[in-house]
C-alpha cells in the first residue's frame, strides 16, 4: 500500500486489526469514511477516543458499563430477580439475552472461556467472584448461557462441579442454540427456545 497516502494506508491498517475485518473489508471501510465526508470521520473518532474513559467494568457482574455507573442497571434493578444468574462468556452476550425479552435475572460475565489451547485456566475467569455472588445473593438457580462448543462445554461442567450445592439448581441453555455459533450472533426466536427449554446438569 505505499501508494497511498500515509493516513488512508493506517487508517486500513487500523481497521485490519478487527477480528474478522480482511484487508478488502479494511480498504471498504476506509474508502467508505472519505465518501460520507468529514462528519462522519469525526464522529467515529470521538467515539474511539471515548470508550476508554467512558466505559469500565462493573465489579459485580463484569458486564459494561458507563464510568459514570456504579454497578450494572441489570444488577441494581430492582425488578430484576438477584437469585437467578445468567452466567455467559463475554459483556455482548447480555445484549443477545436481554433481547428475547425472557429473562428477568441477572447476569455474571466470566470473561472468556476454559481453552487450554489459549492458555485460558479457570483461574482466568470470573468464576470465583460467581461462587461468591451465590452465597451473597441467596442465588437459587444458575444458568449457564455459554456457547455450544468444546469450550463452552468445559466451562459449564466446571462450574457446575465447582458449586456443588444442592441447594442450587445449575441448569444450561437447551439445545436450540446450533453448535459453533456465538451466542451474540443468535436469533431472538432461537435464544427464546433455549432460555424456555433449559436443563439442569446432572
Amino acid at each position: 500500500m505505499s501508494d497511498l497516502p500515509k493516513p488512508l494506508a493506517d487508517l486500513i491498517e487500523a481497521f485490519s486489526l478487527l477480528p474478522g475485518v480482511g484487508p478488502r473489508s479494511a480498504e471498504r471501510y476506509a474508502n467508505s469514511l472519505i465518501k460520507r465526508g468529514p462528519n462522519v470521520s469525526q464522529k467515529l473518532s470521538d467515539a474511539l477516543n471515548d470508550l476508554p474513559s467512558k466505559i469500565r467494568i462493573c465489579p459485580k457482574t463484569f458486564a459494561l458499563i458507563s464510568s459514570d455507573e456504579s454497578c450494572s442497571k441489570l444488577y441494581d434493578d430492582p425488578r430484576r430477580d438477584k437469585s437467578i444468574v445468567a452466567v455467559v462468556a463475554e459483556p455482548f452476550d447480555i445484549y443477545a439475552l436481554e433481547k428475547t425479552n425472557h429473562f428477568n435475572g441477572t447476569y455474571h460475565v466470566l470473561g472468556g472461556l476454559i481453552s487450554p489451547l489459549d492458555n485460558i485456566s479457570p483461574e482466568d475467569l470470573h468464576i470465583k467472584e460467581l461462587l461468591k455472588r451465590i452465597k451473597e445473593d441467596k442465588v437459587s438457580e444458575i444458568i449457564i448461557a455459554t456457547n455450544a462448543s468444546v469450550e463452552g462445554e468445559t466451562t459449564a461442567l466446571y462450574i457446575k462441579n465447582q458449586i456443588n450445592d444442592p441447594e442450587v439448581k445449575v441448569t444450561r441453555l437447551a439445545r436450540g442454540l446450533p453448535i459453533g455459533v456465538d451466542l451474540e450472533y443468535a436469533d431472538m426466536i432461537t435464544l427464546s427456545k433455549a432460555l424456555e427449554g433449559r436443563q439442569q446438569l446432572i
